[in-house]
């Protein structure tokens, strides 16, 4: 066993912590942009809301699509933005009854899912990213920079670099989400660990490691694209987060 074996999960690990931070980063200033222009919430709510409406739809839609498939019963759906009972911005809400760990653990994760091939599709079929990661990998940089600067010549690039933009910055699944993960990933440890001490552990590393490993790359390049993109935005977005409140004479932290 080499650390190659789990080298995904190590960058899933190091795509998604920055991707957290950067997210929520880019999230809040450009809140802040919107209500120090109209001074009021209601309208910022709106305005944050309608510009994220894509992914919001995708991520709330997969919730209930995944419900469906696995015959857990829905009782709501709504792309109705409003306040959630901790407090934070809710874009939107798909209510489902709880269900076992497994198949509440899928339908939490479906917005990963249809994201991430959604994100896949969109950086290799419309935007034209693969020979740029490509060339990014080789340490070819002049070719890198070449076709980043020809991207938005791609058929309908700006579109595709919004809707993906959109979706990535709604990809993660919120804390409710998530509820189900720990206990299935505890049932799973158990699992394994049993199957080690049974004798199976070189098998799992033959057969199950390298297709596991792969989802973690994949996940993690996703990941990493998004926090790229939200990296890329952020500045410009503080810097008019500075040209605003020095316009309007107000200014929100």
């Amino acid at each position: 066993m080499n650390i190659q074996t789990f080298d995904g999960l190590i960058w899933l690990v190091l795509m998604l912590i920055p991707l957290i931070f950067l997210q929520r980063k880019f999230h809040l200033e450009l809140q802040a942009i919107f209500l120090i222009l109209t001074n009021r919430p209601d309208v910022t709510i709106v305005a944050f809301a309608l510009l994220f409406f894509p992914g919001v739809f995708l991520h709330e839609t997969s919730h209930y699509l995944m419900a469906k498939v696995l015959r857990v019963p829905t009782h709501g759906f709504s792309l109705i933005p409003g306040a959630a009972p901790n407090g934070k911005l809710r874009l939107g809400q798909v209510i489902v009854d709880q269900a076992d760990m497994l198949r509440d653990s899928l339908i939490g994760a479906a917005p990963l899912v249809a994201g991430g091939f959604f994100i896949s599709y969109a950086a290799v079929a419309k935007l034209g990213l693969l020979p740029l990661w490509e060339a990014l990998r080789a340490a070819n940089f002049p070719a890198f920079w070449a076709g980043f600067a020809a991207l938005p010549t791609q058929p309908d690039f700006w579109l595709w670099a919004y809707l993906a933009f959109t979706v990535s910055s709604t990809l993660l699944p919120s804390e409710s989400d998530r509820h189900a993960w720990l206990p299935l990933g505890g049932v799973i440890a158990l699992l394994v660990a049993v199957a080690a001490l049974a004798g199976a552990g070189v098998w799992m590393l033959k057969n199950l490691a390298p297709p596991l490993n792969i989802f973690f790359r994949s996940l993690a390049t996703i990941f990493g694209l998004s926090a790229a993109a939200h990296a890329f935005f952020l500045l410009p977005l503080l810097l008019l987060h500075k040209a605003s409140a020095r316009l309007m004479k107000r200014d929100i932290q």
